[in-house]
């Protein structure tokens, strides 16, 4: 409860200016579009967190307890952007996310936007 509280104002603000401009919250459960990951994403500081809660396939190097730290900010109709670092293997990517009530597209680019890959997302309950 205290955490709650204490939720910098930032990060609310960011939600309550999203919101405002029509998008929704990405918080919640999310299952990826391959179903090979379930997350949840919710604040973690000042900023939004995806952890992985389960992992069909750890073959790829994923594993439950991964983290996702991402810096978003609304950037016009139902969109967030900003950056999202990956601790695990120590890079930053420039993300978007398109948000709507069930459903949810990453698009992830490092390298200058370069290579980049776009995931497809589906809220659970």
């Amino acid at each position: 409860m205290r955490m709650l509280i204490a939720l910098p104002l930032s990060l609310v603000l960011s939600v309550a200016a999203a919101a405002e401009r029509g998008v929704a919250a990405p918080y919640g459960i999310w299952m990826r579009g391959d179903g090979n990951a379930r997350v949840r994403i919710a604040p973690c500081g000042a900023k939004l967190c995806a952890t992985n809660l389960w992992i069909r396939d750890p073959s790829s190097g994923e594993a439950v307890g991964d983290r996702l730290v991402m810096s978003l900010a609304p950037k016009g109709g139902s969109t967030l952007a900003g950056s999202a670092f990956d601790p695990k293997r120590n890079l930053t990517y420039a993300l978007e996310m398109q948000v709507g009530a069930k459903r949810l597209e990453t698009r992830g680019c490092i390298l200058g936007q370069i290579l980049c890959k776009t995931v497809s997302w589906s809220r659970t309950k």
